[in-house]
């Protein structure tokens, strides 16, 4: 019994060591995509879906190939306001790259540079460049495509290859406007005129499209609209190599829920699932890209697999007929941005479940929304970290009060136990016995020390993932040289006091009366100072601040302890 702490010890080492395995296997690094050195080329109607009772895709506007990328300048429109730079293709009004204005890519760290520069350095090179959701370069395409799909009795509309016109190239949300419009408009010689318009909203992730159907004809025009998005795997070039995070396609439906697909899935299977409202949508670490169609009708969620490894998750809504000389509105949400909750919440039931703590979520919601409140009033996320980790050590100190005496107990009763193995070296089945005789004598469970960890088990890896999914953790400054809670620590002092205050708590801890464990055991602090010197400096700064709470608490027991006769 008195290896129990040390098998537990080695247990979660293994069960750690499968668990990255099988990450790995899920979601680690595939094979290469070979980088297309020519546009790609789009089969008519490949990427298209096929509603029932809809028109051959193979329709004559849509006749040969397709080119998506290398499009002409001045079918390019350029949209700006506060959060956006877009760039809107006029085949189809496909939204063909999006740049988040106030995401970049780095931030500067002016401590470092102080420091750099006293020593005669240059700064150290950082790419400022916004992040870019959408992207039209073959190697990391993403496009946000829709478009209208006719019935076989009715003359065809605009898919997401069919030429819009516009009367401006460029757009730009000005001083004092809260919104701005882009209309894009296609007509055929039938009498069927579309307009696709965008609105965009100050300080929103969230974008409009409207598809308004004009039958000018004498006939009744039926069809319905589709959205999708269309991406090749998504690689995170500048991720941490020790985390990983879900990164592919996302549904939600009524019964399901949230339902992850990924590009694997869409490999194997084509989805093909009608819920009312629902949403579907690409993610990745810290953002997201989501089609909202209206939750008050009934929408076909779908998902197929292209050629040269591109992948379309989207939706089509139901068939609706407009007579001759009235005109309807498609409508339809767009979400390209951070993964911040409160606002995703707003937009889409379960759309902020895209922040994904997995089947800890029931546990990481109230976490984060602790963390959340916190900031709310100190107004920095360092703090709200430390103050996180203070709410819970408050929660499990009853737990805690129990592991900690249970712990100074066995380790009050090490020397006697040193004693009796020397004493019975040669005897392993007397020893056992006269340990088990001991602890019943002093009224020590051996698990009493374990079990209560155990139980806080479940809170710690979800606070952990909370850390690391947080997007408003990304870039955010805590003090001193820690300017970036969600990179590493640039001098790695965190990671050491880490280390350093592991070292204290495992001092305080009854020691394996095993020589051998004992050696194991002091090589703990180092192993997981060295993981840590990778981790994001705001789970290192959690680390350390429970650490220190624990060695406060734990000594003062011990002490307790000790001091009883």
């Amino acid at each position: 019994m008195d290896n129990i702490r040390f098998l537990l010890v080695v247990a979660f080492a293994m069960i750690s060591y499968m668990l990255w395995e099988a990450w790995q296997v899920d979601y680690g690094p595939k094979p290469e995509i070979a980088v297309l050195e020519q546009p790609v080329i789009l089969d008519s109607g490949e990427d298209l879906p096929i509603a029932d009772n809809s028109q051959n895709t193979t329709i004559e506007q849509n006749v040969g190939a397709v080119p998506v990328l290398d499009v002409p300048a001045d079918q390019i429109i350029t949209v700006t306001t506060d959060v956006f730079s877009v760039e809107i293709d006029s085949k189809g009004g496909t939204v063909r790259n999006l740049d988040l204005l106030q995401h970049p890519h780095e931030k500067e760290n002016t401590v470092v540079n102080k420091m750099r520069a006293l020593v005669g350095m240059d700064p150290a090179e950082k790419d400022f460049s916004p992040i870019r959701l959408f992207d039209s370069s073959p190697e990391k395409l993403f496009l946000a495509q829709s478009g209208l799909i006719a019935s076989k009795d009715s003359v065809a509309g605009p898919d997401h290859h069919a030429l819009f016109t516009t009367d401006k190239d460029h757009y730009q949300l000005a001083i004092g406007e809260e919104s701005i419009s882009v209309p894009l408009i296609w007509t055929n010689n039938a009498g069927l005129v579309v307009t696709k318009t965008y609105t965009f909203t100050r300080g929103s992730y969230d974008i409009t499209v409207d598809q308004k159907v004009a039958n000018n004809s004498a006939k009744t025009w039926t069809g319905r609209q589709y959205s999708q998005l269309l991406r090749v795997p998504y690689e995170d070039d500048k991720g941490n190599t020790f985390i990983r995070t879900y990164a592919g396609g996302v549904v939600y439906t009524e019964d399901e829920k949230y339902q992850k697909i990924s590009f694997e899935d869409m490999s194997e299977e084509n989805l093909s699932v009608s819920t009312l409202g629902g949403w579907s949508a690409m993610t990745q670490h810290y953002f997201a890209s989501a089609w909202v169609p209206p939750s008050d009708q009934e929408n076909h969620f779908y998902t197929k697999e292209l050629k040269g490894w591109r992948y379309v998750i989207g939706s089509y809504s139901p068939s609706v007929s407009i007579a001759p000389h009235t005109d309807t509105i498609f409508s339809s949400q767009l979400f390209a941005g951070p993964k911040i909750q409160p606002m995703m919440e707003k937009i889409a039931p379960g759309l902020e479940l895209t922040v994904d703590y997995g089947w800890l979520t029931i546990i990481g919601k109230p976490i984060y929304f602790v963390l959340n409140k916190i900031h709310d009033y100190v107004g920095n996320w360092g703090l709200s970290i430390l103050g996180v980790t203070l709410c819970i050590k408050l929660l499990f100190f009853k737990l805690s009060q129990a592991s900690y005496r249970s712990m100074a107990k066995m380790r009050k009763i090490q020397p006697r136990l040193k004693a009796l193995q020397e004493k019975f070296a040669d005897d392993r089945q007397r020893f056992n016995t006269e340990m088990m005789a001991m602890y019943k004598r002093e009224k020590v469970n051996p698990m009493g020390g374990c079990l209560p960890i155990m139980v806080q088990i479940p809170v710690f890896i979800s606070l952990y993932w909370v850390l690391i999914e947080t997007v408003e953790l990304r870039q955010a400054d805590f003090a001193l040289w820690i300017q970036d809670l969600s990179a590493q620590d640039p001098y790695f002092i965190l990671p050491v006091i880490m280390g350093i205050t592991m070292k204290i708590q495992q001092s305080l801890n009854p020691a394996p009366v095993d020589p051998l464990q004992a050696k194991v055991m002091k090589m703990f602090p180092i192993i997981f100072t060295v993981f840590f010197l990778f981790f994001p400096a705001g789970l290192v700064l959690y680390w350390v601040c429970n650490n220190t709470l624990s060695i406060i608490q734990q000594w003062y027991i011990t002490k307790q302890i000790e001091a009883e006769k």
